[in-house]
């Protein structure tokens, strides 16, 4: 999915919401085994039950790196099960050396055939070009996210009189175009919105931090969105791990459909 679709979907919808697939194994609702082949049949009911709401899909790959083998082949089979009708995200933060990047993109992009990765800028822009050379296919680059780390560094002021954090999103953005790159930006952070859709006015922004991690959808709505509206807000356990019984599919959908409806609401 390019940009583009991406763009009409939302508008069809009238939803900007993205599902993360943080499929904890130890989480998995009663019914499931502890294994590769529970993370699966999880995953499937909650993309069946979500997909209707949702424009997004996220799986955090650290959830089945951790399982080895059976876990890379959880994460092939979950992101086969996502419709092509929505933009999927590779959750797995690469960026090294570029001739280390350039095999992560064939990764995530070839092997696994994901829309968009997460990388991290750290490196700089030789370890985030391998990524911008495939078309059609999003680098999505943490700008400022919402851990309380994120002061050691991305929130240091520079003799500039920028923060660091915004000198890396105006830097990453000249690298290529609005329709390669994205940037995470945690909802925790709602109010810095307003400064850094000043420096990436039309730049899709990817906001983790609503729902478990007490983000206010409205706040990030009110100062992130765009003429595209621009934004992915990301929720997590609050949907998927919205119920450990029987009914965890249910209650996952009516979560998404909440999201969902609160967002329509905030756009018109």
């Amino acid at each position: 999915m390019t940009k583009k679709e991406l763009v009409q979907s939302i508008k069809i919808k009238q939803s900007y919401l993205c599902v993360g697939l943080d499929s904890d194994i130890d989480k998995l609702p009663k019914g499931f085994s502890k294994n590769a082949q529970g993370v699966i049949d999880f995953n499937k009911a909650i993309i069946d039950a979500t997909a209707d709401y949702c424009v997004s899909y996220k799986i955090n790959t650290a959830f089945y790196e951790a399982q080895g083998v059976k876990g890379w082949q959880a994460l092939e089979e979950t992101l086969a099960h996502i419709p092509r009708t929505h933009f999927s995200i590779a959750d797995a933060k690469r960026g090294d050396i570029g001739n280390t990047s350039a095999q992560y993109a064939k990764t995530f992009f070839e092997v696994l055939p994901f829309d968009a990765i997460t990388v991290a800028p750290y490196m700089g822009k030789d370890s985030i070009e391998p990524f911008l050379a495939y078309a059609n296919k999003c680098s999505i680059v943490l700008g400022l996210t919402s851990n309380e780390g994120s002061k050691n560094f991305e929130q240091q002021k520079l003799a500039t009189g920028q923060f660091l954090y915004e000198s890396v999103i105006e830097q990453v953005a000249s690298w290529g175009t609005a329709d390669q790159i994205m940037f995470v930006v945690g909802a925790t952070k709602a109010h810095e919105f307003e400064s850094i859709r000043k420096i990436i006015p039309a730049h899709f922004i990817l906001v983790p931090g609503v729902g478990a991690q007490g983000g206010s959808l409205e706040e990030v709505t009110k100062y992130g969105k765009n003429k595209e509206i621009g934004l992915l807000v990301n929720a997590s356990r609050a949907i998927i791990f919205a119920s450990s019984e029987n009914d965890f599919a249910e209650k996952a959908a009516l979560a998404a459909k909440q999201y969902a409806q609160e967002m329509k609401s905030l756009l018109i």
